[in-house]
């Protein structure tokens, strides 16, 4: 594009206020501002980031660009502070090109294995009636905490991971806690995000280090027994911390999946009929998995739900997208939210729609649905725990649509300065004092 297409679509002049500072104040909020420098439906904006030009980037073409590995690189793009806290010294998410495909090969093998997701899928919905009954029986948990309780639970038993119930709760609520704090470096939740992040990287450690030294034999297709066997591309075996972050990268993910199901306990209160629909569906089919209402909606929860607000890379070459240049070198950021909710790529956007999931097979296909990433799990940097997320967030959804339980309308706002994010009160769920007969219920 040329430099008069270029000032077609530029409204005002490149920032010279960094817009990392933007973040902190605005939040999810900030992609508006960067938007409404350039004109309806552009492609690109420009962007100060930590004293260099950058370009926000949006919609298919952002994807496309983002992902080319031939142009763009991830390693050492995330802020240190966030990088190290949230995903560990040396994890998959900082590697680029033979290392991370190489790293990348053995989550896909672990999590994205259809056979893997088969074994998830019964121990989640275990927990989840748990929870179930323990709301019916006068439990106060939020949805969020018992999201957490129970997506931990089941993933650690899932993985290999050694304990009781109650201590696989407790470490699924410090991992719970890395994603709640890691994201505000000025209040003192970053501070515990760090000692908790500390806590795990050596519990984690030990436990690979009890599968090598024969303490512990947990099943072989288990996270616990592939990371502690894993070796790099030379062959040689990672050392045990970072097997352990792996590990707790394989782990967290799904535990993170818990601020998903906050939301759509939200969107449930704020959606009765489908609530309705689902109960019934989950009553016919006899399970709380994969019914095809439940999983639409869980869908257009992560479709519409403020969870990872943009993603950063480094420009390899010159590069150019809708008539934003970053020279090589620069930062080309990827507005996850605002390519889920783009205008060009979604009908009516803004509309909480479950309907446009409906029988939809390969949600992977759709290129701006990136909640968890995009391009290609095995060659991208998709999430490969993104089939255990929909497993477990569906389940949820269908354990909320319970008529056993209501959920209350109190703390449902959301602060969307905040990152990350949910509903303040996490969707407080109580007891259903007078459920309606079968007959009686809305359908």
């Amino acid at each position: 594009m040329d430099q008069t297409s270029r000032s077609e679509h530029t409204r005002n002049p490149r920032p010279h206020i960094d817009d990392a500072w933007g973040l902190l104040v605005h939040g999810y909020r900030l992609s508006e501002r960067v938007w409404s420098r350039v004109a309806d439906g552009a492609r690109a904006a420009p962007m100060r980031l930590l004293g260099k030009d950058a370009v926000l980037v949006r919609g298919a073409e952002g994807v496309e660009l983002f992902y080319d590995a031939q142009r763009i690189a991830r390693h050492g793009a995330m802020p240190a502070p966030v990088q190290e806290i949230l995903f560990g010294h040396g994890s998959v998410h900082s590697l680029d090109g033979t290392e991370h495909r190489h790293r990348k090969a053995a989550f896909v093998d672990v999590a994205y294995d259809e056979q893997q997701v088969h074994r998830f899928a019964p121990l989640v919905e275990e927990e989840w009636r748990t929870e179930l009954t323990a709301w019916q029986e006068g439990g106060e948990r939020s949805a969020y905490d018992a999201a957490v309780g129970a997506f931990g639970r089941a993933v650690m038993r899932w993985a290999g991971v050694p304990g009781t119930p109650e201590a696989r709760t407790r470490w699924a609520r410090r991992l719970a806690q890395i994603v709640d704090g890691f994201g505000t470096p000025y209040a003192p939740g970053f501070v515990l995000a760090a000692a908790n992040r500390w806590w795990s990287d050596r519990h984690a450690a030990k436990l690979i280090a009890a599968v090598r030294s024969g303490r512990l034999e947990p099943r072989d297709d288990s996270a616990l027994k592939v990371w502690a066997w894993h070796r790099d591309a030379n062959g040689a075996l990672l050392p045990e911390r970072l097997a352990g972050v792996e590990l707790q990268n394989t782990l967290r993910p799904m535990v993170a999946v818990a601020r998903f199901v906050a939301f759509a306990a939200r969107d449930l209160h704020d959606h009765p009929s489908w609530r309705a629909r689902i109960a019934r569906e989950t009553r016919e089919r006899g399970t709380l998995l994969g019914g095809p209402l439940a999983t639409a909606f869980a869908q257009e929860v992560r479709r519409t739900a403020p969870f990872v607000p943009m993603l950063p890379g480094w420009a390899l070459q010159d590069t150019v997208l809708d008539g934003q240049n970053v020279a090589a070198g620069g930062r080309v950021v990827l507005d996850i939210r605002g390519t889920d909710s783009d205008g060009a790529s979604w009908a009516d956007p803004g509309v909480f729609r479950p309907e446009r999931f409906v029988g939809v097979a390969d949600y992977e296909a759709i290129a701006a649905f990136i909640p968890h990433g995009g391009a290609d799990v095995a060659t991208g940097h998709r999430c490969p725990g993104e089939k255990l997320a929909i497993a477990g967030l569906t389940a949820a959804v269908a354990a909320l649509s319970d008529p056993g339980v209501r959920i209350s309308d109190d703390g449902l706002d959301v602060n969307l300065r905040r990152l990350p994010t949910r509903p303040a009160s996490g969707g407080r769920v109580r007891r259903c004092p007078i459920p309606l007969p079968r007959d009686r219920q809305q359908v």
